[in-house]
């Protein structure tokens, strides 16, 4: 195994050891560690102090109606966005989320393609895996439909047939990926002929400073793997992608700042005297389509 290997290998291991620490614990996941966690995405403070996970939800564009057919349990905190709000999914389509953890956006997506769609969940962990799929139950019982389902599998290696799916969502995922070319490259190889893009993801104005590119706290609170706005451009327009629309969003990170979110304090300290993070981050809203 060559040295790159060998650290893409470390950066998956670190991530799925972490969101498996996160799926094990309590679904609002405001255990003790927790608490004093690091970072959202990560399985920090996310829902922990003034605000909670359905008002962070709400906060970022899910509407108390979608909240509502989701599973106590699959929202954890862990978004930087609404994808499906972005997505403007139809009945009848096939949605494809990556990183699904455990099936919130999947849940939310569900009633949107109705009984004769379908919604497709990956994600490394098998603990997530597990969360999901106990999760489904509860959604089949709130909504009377069953067009959810999950499989194992890496983002970068999708369990999915060519040209199968009519949408590709994503929350807060991509930046976890050390090979994100090759992610572009899957999701422009699953998505049919016009096929969608709507990801949301947390995204750099400006390279952020080496001791946090080389923090793992920071790696696995979604910062640190996070991509420049303009690479992820060229990344998706090399994958073949077409009709690219990025959009900023600093709201995510203002909010997070509000709530003290103890990753953001320490990579903080990291930055030069006078900057802040949102000099450097941002999350952003990712749209295209499949020429």
């Amino acid at each position: 195994m060559n040295q790159q290997d060998k650290t893409t290998e470390t950066i998956r291991t670190a991530v799925r050891d972490r969101y498996s620490q996160i799926a094990e614990n309590d679904p609002h996941h405001k255990t003790q560690e927790s608490s004093e966690g690091s970072g959202c995405c990560g399985g920090g403070t996310c829902g922990t102090g003034s605000f909670g996970v359905t008002e962070l939800a709400q906060g970022i564009g899910y509407t108390k109606d979608e909240l509502a057919t989701t599973p106590d349990g699959a929202n954890m905190g862990l978004s930087c966005g609404n994808p499906t709000a972005i997505a403007s999914l139809k009945s009848g389509e096939v949605v494809l989320d990556l990183g699904s953890g455990g099936g919130f956006d999947c849940f939310i997506a569900g009633p949107k393609v109705g009984p004769t769609g379908r919604v497709i969940g990956v994600d490394m962990t098998p603990a997530m895996l597990t969360k999901a799929r106990s999760n489904t139950a509860a959604y089949q019982s709130r909504t009377g439909l069953n067009n959810v389902e999950f499989r194992l599998g890496e983002i970068e290696h999708l369990p999915v047939a060519d040209s199968f799916v009519d949408v590709v969502i994503s929350n807060c995922v991509l930046n976890l990926s050390p090979d994100k070319p090759q992610v572009w490259r899957e999701i422009a190889r699953v998505l049919k002929h016009g096929g969608r893009v709507a990801v949301s993801d947390l995204a750099l104005y400006k390279p952020l400073p080496t001791a946090i590119k080389e923090s793992v706290e920071a790696l696995v609170g979604c910062i640190a793997g996070a991509a420049l706005i303009e690479d992820i451009r060229e990344m998706m327009q090399a994958a073949g992608l077409m009709n690219i629309k990025l959009t900023p969003k600093s709201d995510y990170i203002a909010t997070l700042q509000a709530q003290q979110d103890a990753l953001l304090q320490n990579v903080g300290r990291s930055l030069p005297p006078g900057a802040t993070l949102g000099d450097y981050i941002t999350s952003l809203d990712i749209s295209a389509a499949r020429g």
